[in-house]
């Protein structure tokens, strides 16, 4: 991940650094506390207390080196449009050709994907697919079943 630049929207940038913010100055703090107490219950060798308080540690401490590899390896993402093909931050409303049914997705980096509310990562087999393309086209998602698309706008 240290050469690979991850792809966010300022929106997103904004959640990372938050949720990163969070994790410093809160929760390893309280990680802390909850590791203090536990020792102060006696022997280490069977406290179940200690044990999850150390496993949650590892989590954090593992989620902060995490994010601060993306923190330092990030590129922001213009989702204002004005170009006529598809790219990371394109706003594109596709058809299905197999049900003739429309979606409108972003297309973000894997970080902030949400298919569910609009958001594909850009590593997905359909964006993939659509990338560098214009509205108009019918382009072919090559998957296990291979199914096609029509572009029908690019924001």
């Amino acid at each position: 991940m240290a050469d690979n630049k991850i792809f966010v929207t300022e929106e997103g940038l904004k959640k990372l650094q938050d949720e990163y913010d969070h994790l410093v100055h809160v929760v390893r703090e309280e990680v802390k506390a909850e590791l203090k107490e536990a020792r102060s219950l006696g022997d280490l060798s069977e406290n179940a207390d200690y044990d999850a308080a150390r496993d949650k540690q590892a989590q954090v401490e593992s989620r902060i080196v995490e994010l601060e590899l993306m923190l330092k390896n990030y590129e922001i993402i213009n989702t204002k449009g004005g170009s006529k093909t598809v790219h990371i931050g394109s706003t594109v409303q596709i058809q299905f050709q197999d049900t003739m049914e429309e979606a409108t997705y972003t297309i973000v980096g894997s970080t902030e994907a949400d298919p569910l509310n609009g958001k594909l990562s850009n590593e997905t087999p359909l964006a993939l697919a659509i990338m560098d393309k214009r509205a108009g086209q019918t382009v072919e998602v090559n998957v296990k079943n291979p199914y096609s698309v029509v572009i029908v706008s690019v924001n």
